[in-house]
């Protein structure tokens, strides 16, 4: 519960809106309880005497009472229950906000389907306690006490007599309010683990289907869909108890009330239009008595999707400015200049070292060119360049200056990378090529679609560069995706360019035309090349050969030939491959 008060700062945003809701239950309840005082006091007059002016009278009366609490009613709604989509929509800015700085680590340990049900299932029950719930609790409080109050200063017995059920009505909303709480955060669970395995399913359907595993993934969604529908019937169980029982105790206050009010009426110590308006009134308070139940769920609901969003929201980024920050650095002053020194790294989860002292320069405006074994930490080592990953030891300074001292966003403005898996997003090319700007310059995308050989393609598909490429480019092939990775470092005009296998999915006879276009585009850029293939870097300036978490061999392409080592041993199996597939 203490979770929710996380609330209060978004609260107080709205707190104007918030007091004039407030402001018109008061007025809607106070006008809706004259109504039962009206047709009490109406029949009442009508045994002295019935008359068309007494009738028109009390029916004009009460219609006008009904009419105006209805008024202020949807005043009420229109100000809190507004209220409520507006925190709702600032409470998923804010998460989704702080989950896009979040490192990359963070996306290793939580699922994309968690993070989606908290974005979605979580901060849906958070708004409808902020909005039903808050309104709820003020009308029932109100409406309680003004009919508690009225009906006390009629007759004090048959009051005491209406109520005597409340005990037995609070007893049940405690028992049901803590079976909610637990089951509540069991469905919730659930719930992340269903998207979880929905999203995953949807992402890898190719996967799936050539696999033909459509049968085996049914199954194991069904057995996840079954708990989730399990633990859902679990809180409906307890649910479904709480508002039966709150009628039948009501439903006993009524019988009680007419049983000794008879007495009453009987003895003439309570008049007929007295016991028609008690009646109402114990009418009015049936809802307060369920509403109360209904807001102890809401509230147990809330609770744990609440905690659950501060869990997360709580979490700092580990990679962040900091008092070292200097933010006089900008991006326009970079040039290029790459430097490791003494560089080490372990992952966080792990034990062994991916890098071991690493040891390198890179000048402004030159190329460098990595190749080694897989998982020689070939992209670990461009992604400590960029901080996607803060090294463990030593030191990485671009143009003199340690990056820790470069803004974040500095650094990454500055950094243009095309990362082995190709992510595109559900949109036209052109957006994907331009995504890095906040404008769409159209020469700019034909002139980078053109360096990466993406442009004669395009030209092919009857929407041009307005052609929609579909969740993660699906409309695409490999080549065509990662040469749209490729346009699209371009288009940013980074002063250190990065292709990390980016190469991989096109033939050799594209990646020659590729890296020719790609000539003009790194020159007095600073470039990094990863690539299994030496074709792709044998023009380099300079090559490293990582090998055991160590640059085993360095220098040009004729160099690392002359040595006959790890490189020599690459080039010659690649010469054989090739070889014998022109023959």
């Amino acid at each position: 519960m203490k979770s929710l008060l996380n609330l209060l700062p978004y609260v107080k945003k709205y707190r104007k809106k918030l007091l004039l809701g407030f402001i018109f239950i008061i007025l809607s309840i106070s006008f809706s309880s004259m109504f039962p005082l009206i047709v009490g006091n109406g029949i009442d007059a009508l045994r002295t005497g019935v008359t068309y002016s007494k009738i028109i009278f009390y029916s004009l009366t009460a219609i006008a009472s009904t009419l105006t609490g209805g008024f202020f009613l949807f005043l009420v709604r229109q100000n809190i229950i507004v209220v409520s989509r507006e925190i709702e929509n600032d409470l998923r800015h804010d998460f989704f906000s702080h989950i896009v700085n979040m490192p990359k680590d963070f996306f290793n340990k939580n699922s994309t389907g968690s993070i989606m049900a908290l974005a979605t299932n979580d901060i849906n029950a958070i708004r409808e306690f902020v909005g039903p719930g808050i309104m709820y609790t003020i009308q029932t409080f109100y409406r309680t006490l003004l009919t508690v109050s009225i009906m006390f200063y009629i007759n004090p017995f048959l009051a005491l007599v209406a109520l005597s059920p409340l005990p037995f009505i609070s007893f049940i909303v405690y028992k049901v309010g803590r079976m909610t709480h637990s089951r509540s955060l069991k469905v919730k669970e659930s719930f992340s683990d269903l998207t979880s395995k929905a999203q995953e399913n949807i992402s890898g359907i190719r996967v799936v289907k050539s696999y033909a595993r459509e049968a085996g993934e049914i199954a194991e969604f069904q057995n996840i869909s079954r708990d989730y529908f399990r633990k859902n019937l679990s809180l409906a169980k307890v649910q479904s108890f709480s508002f039966p029982m709150m009628y039948l105790l009501t439903g006993v206050s009524l019988v009680l009330v007419i049983y000794f009010g008879g007495i009453e009426i009987i003895n003439n110590r309570l008049t007929l239009g007295n016991m028609s308006t008690f009646l109402i009134y114990l009418g009015l308070l049936t809802w307060p008595m369920i509403a109360f139940g209904w807001i102890i769920n809401l509230t147990q609901r809330a609770a744990p999707s609440m905690e659950r969003l501060m869990n997360i929201m709580k979490l700092k980024p580990e990679i962040s400015d900091n008092k070292q920050t200097d933010f006089n650095i900008a991006a326009e002053n970079i040039e290029g200049e790459v430097e490791f020194k003494n560089v080490s790294f372990k992952y966080p989860a792990g034990h062994a070292s991916v890098l071991k002292n690493i040891n390198l320069k890179i000048s402004k405006g030159t190329t460098l060119g990595i190749i080694g074994h897989t998982g020689s930490g070939k992209t670990t080592l461009i992604n400590l360049l960029s901080r996607i990953y803060d090294i463990s030891e030593g030191e990485i300074l671009i143009d003199g200056i340690p990056i820790k001292k470069i803004p974040l966003n500095t650094l990454r403005e500055s950094i243009g990378v095309v990362p082995q898996e190709s992510f595109l997003f559900s949109t036209t090319i052109e957006k994907n090529i331009s995504y890095s700007k906040d404008y769409l310059d159209y020469d700019k995308v034909i002139e980078s679609a053109k360096s990466s050989s993406l442009y004669k393609d395009v030209c092919s598909f009857p929407e041009k560069f307005q052609t929609v490429v579909g969740e993660r480019g699906i409309t695409l092939s490999g080549g065509q995706k990662q040469r749209t990775s490729i346009a699209r470092a371009i288009y940013k005009n980074p002063k250190i360019l990065i292709l990390d296998d980016s190469l991989s999915a096109v033939d050799t006879h594209t990646e020659e035309e590729i890296l020719n276009e790609l000539k003009q585009v790194m020159r007095n850029r600073t470039s990094i090349i990863i690539s299994h293939r030496i074709s792709s870097i044998k023009n380099a300036n300079n090559i490293i050969v990582l090998s055991g978490s160590v640059i085993k061999e360095q220098g040009t392409h004729n160099e690392l030939i002359s040595l006959g080592g790890i490189y020599y041993d690459i080039y010659q199996k690649q010469l054989l491959e090739e070889e014998i597939q022109e023959s």
